[in-house]
């Protein structure tokens, strides 16, 4: 999965990741998703994205995270 529907522009949301085209930051879209939100449910909250964009922060996220670090739970 490609993420170049992903953004980072300082001149808009002061940098923060977001969709490209849109206002709607990576981390929104997390956050609505870990908040149990369905896809479906998201793309009704927030009209300008489109399901490839979800995808694409998830895609964003996984990629953003280590993976030479193995996660050892306290």
């Amino acid at each position: 999965m490609t993420t170049d529907r992903i953004t980072a522009d300082v001149a808009v949301m002061a940098g923060v990741p977001t969709i490209r085209g849109t206002r709607v930051t990576v981390s929104a879209v997390l956050g609505q998703l870990a908040a149990g939100s369905t896809i479906d449910e998201l793309l009704a909250d927030y009209p300008s994205l489109a399901r490839d964009d979800v995808y694409a922060a998830l895609a964003f996220a996984a990629e953003s995270m280590p993976q030479e670090r193995p996660f050892v739970a306290a």
